[in-house]
């Protein structure tokens, strides 16, 4: 009883110790942040010789110019234009564009002073006790109730984003794909380039091909990367286990847009619709992929749900690696909001929750990492190479860590992981009750990034779905280092779902 009691005092004085210096560091973090905005102002300003908009910049007043004009409005979280004229000024076919792809926690992101409040401190520090999972619909009915007793006044506005009209006006032309690739603060060697070297004006995504040999391919199976990954997290380690066993699969894995060696525009906004529908254009219809099997790690398990929600009866089995499902309480008004605290809980332990916080609230210090990092990723595999003796794992996983832009991990950050997760349970959904498929899903037990309750929570949604905890594995060795015993499963998976 005395241990049970000593260990418990131990971890509620470490979650208190936790959440003090998380508050210290953030508070800190905002102020570099801010600092570093007026750096990169100036900087964009002498090497590129213009202005770029970022996202910390506060809501103006309706601009009006030339070009038309843009109202924005902010109404309970939900973001809107209502009006946009002239018509030609964005897309030429429609005057009144929701902005359902587009997510506010790009440009609404409150500090840590400005977010904190009563029922926050309460959150943050009063000790919770292991039967009140953060995910679990006791703590959501709990936090409900306690919300509907608080009686507060909520007033609709109407303002405009001067960033969003920017963005808007310049950026977005997922048709059309700009071949102005690198800001002066990205890489532009021949490796991050490549897409933009090919004189072909209708950019696809690198696609790599597995077709089985000596034998015809019975079936499709298209593999989906996670969040600043590549590829390669497939062919270096199942498709070689897949090819070993004769498999008579035709496999498909890409580099999502704006990661690996795929097109990495300065002009898009990295939208689920742009990510999905070039998916779809660079696979699918390119390939003639009638029905298809889908596997799917970490932020590919949104597209892949979208995917299945597109397609329907195409899909002949759904496996997800780790989804990143937040269940939405509710009643909840700002929804994105609160999946975005809940992928970035702005905490310093774990380091990986420290990594994510900054990369989902700093604009500007997430943009620094990628100046660091990203920008010269040749050294850094070169120094990896020599320091690991060229191990192929190693390589392979800081490759597809580092190459890509920040503009494409920022806006695929809050578009597609928070900006999603209102719209998750209609893809669940329709999964459930319009699909056949089966559905399996494996996590990490030791995954410090995605929690396991996220994987139950897809159950819940989803009861004939089949949960597979792998012992003794996080968020990457679930499938790095077993890989072989991965690719029997998948087989099996496939085996039972074909038709």
């Amino acid at each position: 009883m005395a241990v049970m009691m000593t260990r418990r005092a131990v971890t509620v004085a470490g979650r208190w110790l936790n959440e003090a210096v998380s508050f210290l560091v953030f508070c800190l973090l905002d102020i570099v942040d801010s600092l570093l905005c007026l750096v990169y102002k100036v900087a964009d300003y002498v090497f590129e010789a213009e202005w770029k908009p970022c996202y910390c910049l506060s809501a103006k007043e309706p601009i009006t110019e030339t070009r038309g004009k843009i109202l924005l409005s902010h109404n309970n979280g939900v973001s809107k234009i209502l009006t946009l004229s002239p018509l030609q000024e964005l897309s030429g076919r429609r005057s009144k564009i929701e902005l359902e792809d587009i997510s506010e926690t790009l440009y609404t992101r409150p500090s840590l002073l400005s977010d904190l409040s009563v029922t926050e401190l309460n959150k943050r520090f009063v000790k919770v006790s292991p039967s009140d999972s953060e995910c679990s619909h006791h703590h959501y009915e709990k936090t409900l109730t306690k919300n509907k007793r608080r009686k507060t006044i909520t007033k609709s506005s109407l303002t405009v984003n001067f960033t969003v009209v920017e963005m808007l006006r310049e950026k977005i032309r997922p048709q059309n794909l700009s071949h102005d690739v690198s800001r002066w603060s990205d890489c532009d060697c021949g490796f991050c380039t490549s897409w933009a070297s090919t004189s072909d004006k209708d950019h696809s995504l690198f696609v790599k091909t597995q077709i089985p040999k000596g034998i015809p391919a019975k079936e499709d199976v298209l593999f989906i990367h996670g969040f600043i990954s590549s590829s390669a997290f497939w062919t270096e380690t199942v498709f070689p286990s897949l090819s070993a066993t004769s498999s008579a699969y035709r496999l498909f894995a890409v580099d999502l847009l704006g990661f690996g060696k795929s097109p990495k525009p300065a002009d898009s906004l990295y939208t689920l619709r742009e990510h999905v529908e070039m998916i779809e254009k660079s696979v699918l219809h390119k390939h003639n992929v009638k029905s298809f099997h889908i596997v799917a790690h970490s932020l590919g398990c949104i597209l892949a749900l979208d995917l299945a929600a597109r397609h329907g009866d195409l899909i002949k089995s759904l496996t997800l690696l780790a989804p990143p499902y937040y269940p939405v309480p509710v009643g909840e008004k700002k929804p994105r909001q609160y999946v975005m605290k809940k992928v970035a809980p702005r905490k310093v332990w774990p380091p990986i929750a420290l990594g994510a916080s900054m990369a989902a609230w700093y604009e500007h210090i997430s943009r620094t990492i990628c100046l660091l990092i990203c920008k010269h990723h040749r050294l850094w595999q070169f120094l990896a190479k020599l320091l690991t003796r060229n191990n192929r794992t190693v390589n392979f996983l800081i490759e597809g860590f580092m190459c890509h832009t920040h503009n494409a991990a920022w806006h695929t950050l809050h578009n597609i992981i928070c900006g999603t997760g209102s719209k998750l349970d209609t893809y669940l959904d329709v999964v459930r009750d319009k699909l056949k498929c089966n559905v399996t899903i494996f996590h990490g037990e030791k995954d410090e990034l995605i929690p396991i309750e996220c994987s139950y929570n897809v159950k819940q949604r989803i009861p004939r779905a089949r949960v597979k905890v792998i012992e003794k594995k996080d968020h990457i060795t679930m499938v790095v280092g077993r890989q072989d015993e991965f690719a029997r499963e998948l087989q099996e998976i496939w085996k039972t779902s074909s038709f």
